[in-house]
Order: C-alpha cells, then structure tokens, then sequence
C-alpha cells in the first residue's frame, strides 16, 4: 500500500476506484466498501482510500492504527486528507473535479448512503450523482451494514464501548477493539506480587472503555498470549493518569521498548481500590482465574 498525506505531489496517474469517508473504526459498514472497491481492481482500477481527517479526541483509533488496519486490506492506496483550510473550503463540485478526477483519475466513486463532503458539508450522494455525467465517473452508493436492525456506525460503537459492551463493539467492528503502543516502566507493582504486568499509556485521543478489568489477547509481533487487562489508575497504588496494565499468563519476558497491541474481549470487574496490597493480590488471583476460564471455555 502506498500512503500519501496532503495535497503536496498528490497524484495517481492511472484509472482508479476510490472511496472516501472518515474511517474511524474501519467498522463493518467501512469494509463493505473497501471491499467494493478492491472487487473494482478487476476492472483495471487502482484501489483508493481517501480518509477525511480532523484531529479531535475520542477516536476509535489512532492515526497509525487506522493506517496499519487499512494496509492489511490489500488496497492500493491510503490517501490521509487533513482538515486544513484548502481542503475545509472547497465546493463539493471543485473537490470532485480537482482532487478525486484530476488528480485521482477516479472512474468509480463508492461512497454510503450518508456520505457528506466539501464546504459547510453542502455535498452529498445526490450532488456526487448529477456530477458523474459531467465528468466521467460511476457513482455506486452502498447501503448501511446493519446488525439486528440498527444501523453500524462509529457513534454507535462508541456508545457501547462508553458501557464496555466488548462483545457488541467487537461484533460491530468485525474485528477485537485493541489498543497499540510501546511497553513503558511500571512501578513494579505486579512484579513485587508474583505477577508481572506490562504497561502502556495510551494517547489522549483514543477512546478507552470504562476503568476495570477486561480479558484479553496481547499480540507481540505476530505471536499471541492471552491474558487480563486492567484500565484505570490503580486507586491502590495511586497513579496520577490512565493506563493499561495488562498480566499474560505463563509469560515472563523483558517487553520494555516494545511495541504491543492489546485487544480487550469481555468486561469482567469495575476497577477498585483496595485497603492492602495483600487484598489487591487476591483479587488479582481470581481476575486471572476468571480470565483462564473464559479462554478455557
């Protein structure tokens, strides 16, 4: 896949079947239509996605996680569109004309039922169908994904991930919500306890589930361990910021400077604050009981 960012050298000299959208997520609705356009590449037409980023918090994922989800999908190019100025006001017709004709060589544009763009988001699939006559391109508008009656979208997943309905959220993704970054020194807490922990810090601008304990899988590279994740700030110990502790079992290797994703599967507990650490260690004890048992099952 090749990435571009920006408007600086954007080109793509060659017919090409592009979709564009936001992408937070890359939730099932996302892969129909990435789908669609890799199915398009049969018909000599580079695959291309145009993401429409504006930097905010409460992200499914990060920049980079989006980019490496999207790599694995075999399309062609990875177009990141930032909301700078250029970009904001342009008329939904000179966004067409310029950047996804003149400059993508668009012959196919696969948008969903509720795709906006250009100024004041003035555009939308009625405008991008009386603009294909004009300049040469096949509109195809796909229809929402649904599951069990409700429309898939971002806002939706983010308000089952605000409950820590983990099973809903990863069912409506199509793939186990995770969070990615490098491994970082603890306090050595867990360690002092018999049972060592990584941790990450995870940017501000990912949405996190709510503070407890969750089963999990740790993916290391390619190899995977499963485990139990803790979010919160350790009322115990007294962090002053959010993290994410995770145990693996029967694993005891240096992960420090590391680079590690974590994908959350069920909520089990609340996070709590314990009078001991003697108490905070029992505790511990069942969380893993609970978390071997789910992979058991």
């Amino acid at each position: 896949m090749e990435y571009m960012q920006g408007l600086e050298n954007l080109y793509i000299n060659e017919d090409t079947a592009v979709t564009i959208g936001k992408f937070d997520g890359v939730h099932r609705g996302h892969q129909k239509l990435v789908k669609r356009i890799l199915e398009l590449e049969h018909r000599d037409c580079r695959s291309v996605i145009v993401t429409l980023n504006k930097n905010s918090t409460g992200m499914l994922l990060t920049d980079s996680e989006k980019r490496e989800i999207l790599k694995r999908t075999g399309v062609s190019f990875l177009i990141d569109c930032p909301f700078v100025p250029e970009i904001v006001q342009m008329s939904p017709e000179v966004f067409v004309r310029e950047i996804l004709v003149r400059k993508l060589h668009a012959r196919y544009i696969i948008v969903g039922e509720d795709f906006r763009f250009g100024y004041e988001r003035q555009g939308d699939c009625n405008t991008l169908m009386e603009l294909q006559k004009k300049y040469g391109f096949c509109l195809e508008v796909i229809k929402k994904e649904q599951y069990q009656g409700n429309d898939i979208s971002s806002s939706y997943i983010k308000q089952e991930l605000k409950k820590g309905s983990m099973k809903l959220v990863n069912t409506l993704l199509g793939y186990p919500y995770f969070v990615s970054g490098e491994v970082l020194h603890g306090r050595k807490i867990g360690r002092t306890l018999g049972m060592p922990t990584t941790n990450l810090i995870p940017t501000t601008n990912k949405l996190l589930p709510p503070n407890g304990v969750y089963v999990s899988n740790t993916f290391i590279g390619k190899e995977c361990f499963h485990g139990v994740t803790n979010i919160g700030c350790k009322p115990t110990i007294g962090e002053a910021f959010r993290g994410i502790e995770t145990y693996i079992f029967d694993f005891d290797k240096d992960l420090y400077g590391e680079t590690i994703e974590i994908q959350l599967l069920e909520f089990k507990r609340r996070e709590m604050k314990f009078h001991s650490l003697d108490k905070l260690k029992e505790q511990m004890h069942k969380d893993i009981s609970l978390g071997r048992e789910y992979f058991n099952e």
